[in-house]
Order: structure tokens, then C-alpha cells, then sequence
């Protein structure tokens, strides 16, 4: 098992919850943490572990961008106009390695990342490796026509696990999708419930 994908199932043990909705994940087989004292009794969280807990849930389920990228995201949508919570999902759902796992180009979010890395993406005809880039509403993402072949793709495009969401219009045949529009937090198909509003309390406290 790679470093990668170990972290990604520690992180659903510490959360105790299946944060992709994977079949694979561990949670599916013991619902409680990791390491020795994983099944002691849950003592009373306080309104900082609450927080903290939400920024690790939301961080980690976009493939555990590190904190500084995260500290980024959550200052720029504090900048925007409007609700800080739906600014920073909209934030986190526009980066390009977010399209290309909702357009169902990837199996997972840290696959998507890898995929983009390596320049297996283009937006609107040129290649983009970088995962963070901001994708506006009616760019086009697409697969370079010599990487559609990859397992990783042709296995997350079989998969039944999960949908495309209503603000990506996908175009199968040639492995296309448009990005609509930015997403609110209630359109945002995720398996387990996101409390963006504390991640915006930890940072703002």
C-alpha cells in the first residue's frame, strides 16, 4: 500500500466516518480509530476540537491539501463578498483536481491530483498540471487524447459508487466536462456532512 493511499484510509479511521463513501475503506469494518487506544470510550468534545475536527474533515477529504493551501482558500474566501462557508466550498469545488474527481476522471482525490501533476489535463485546449488551479464556469476539462487509455481513468469511469454532480456537465464518449457553475454547499454531493461554518470559526477565533 502506497504512503498515499494509507493516509487517506488513517484519515477515515481518525474521522470515524467513511469521508469518500468508498466500499474499501476500513471504517466499513471497524468503525472505531486507529492504533491501540482506538476503542476507548469517546470523552466530551470541546467547541476548539469541534472546529478543528470540521477544518481535518474538510481538508482532508480534498485529497489533505496541506495547511498552508488551506489557510490560503479559507483568506481569499473571507476576502469574497458574501457567506465565508459557501465561498470556501465554492472555492474548494473549483479547483481543477475537484473537477476532474466530480467529472469522474479519477477514482479518489488523491488520484485526481496525481493525474493533473503529471499533465494528463487540459483546460480550454492547454495543459494545466497545476491541482490548485481555479476552474471558472464555462471552462472545458478535458483528457489529453494520449492519456484516456490510463487504468486509473478507465477504472474511475466504471465506477457506480457515485454521480456527477449537476454543475459539471460531462461528455463521456470524449472525456469532457464543463464546469456550469460554482457550486452551493447543498448541491455539493458529499457522503458525510461538512460543517464549513466551524472550519470558519477555527480560523477566524
Amino acid at each position: 500500500m502506497s504512503k498515499r493511499h494509507s493516509a487517506k484510509y488513517k484519515i477515515d479511521r481518525r474521522m470515524g466516518e467513511n469521508l469518500w463513501g468508498r466500499p474499501k475503506s476500513p471504517i466499513n469494518q471497524r468503525s472505531y480509530g486507529p492504533g491501540q487506544h482506538g476503542q476507548r470510550r469517546k470523552s466530551k468534545v470541546s467547541d476548539f476540537g469541534l472546529q478543528l475536527r470540521a477544518k481535518q474533515k474538510l481538508k482532508g477529504y480534498y485529497g489533505n491539501i496541506t495547511e498552508k493551501q488551506f489557510q490560503k482558500i479559507y483568506t481569499e474566501a473571507a476576502r469574497r463578498k458574501g457567506n465565508t462557508s459557501e465561498n470556501l466550498i465554492g472555492l474548494l469545488e473549483s479547483r481543477l483536481d475537484a473537477v476532474v474527481y466530480r467529472a469522474k476522471f479519477a477514482p479518489t482525490p488523491f488520484a485526481s491530483r496525481q493525474i493533473v501533476n503529471h499533465g494528463h489535463i487540459q483546460v480550454n485546449g492547454r495543459r494545466v498540471n497545476i491541482a490548485s488551479y481555479q476552474v471558472k464556469p464555462g471552462d472545458v476539462v478535458e483528457v489529453r487524447e494520449r492519456s484516456r487509455n490510463m487504468a486509473l481513468i478507465l477504472e474511475a469511469q466504471q465506477s457506480g459508487e457515485r454521480e456527477t454532480p449537476d454543475y459539471i456537465e460531462v461528455d463521456a464518449k470524449h472525456l469532457q466536462a464543463k464546469f456550469v457553475r460554482t457550486p452551493d454547499l447543498a448541491e455539493v454531493p458529499y457522503p458525510v456532512r461538512m460543517e464549513p461554518n466551524l472550519v470558519i470559526e477555527y480560523y477566524a477565533s
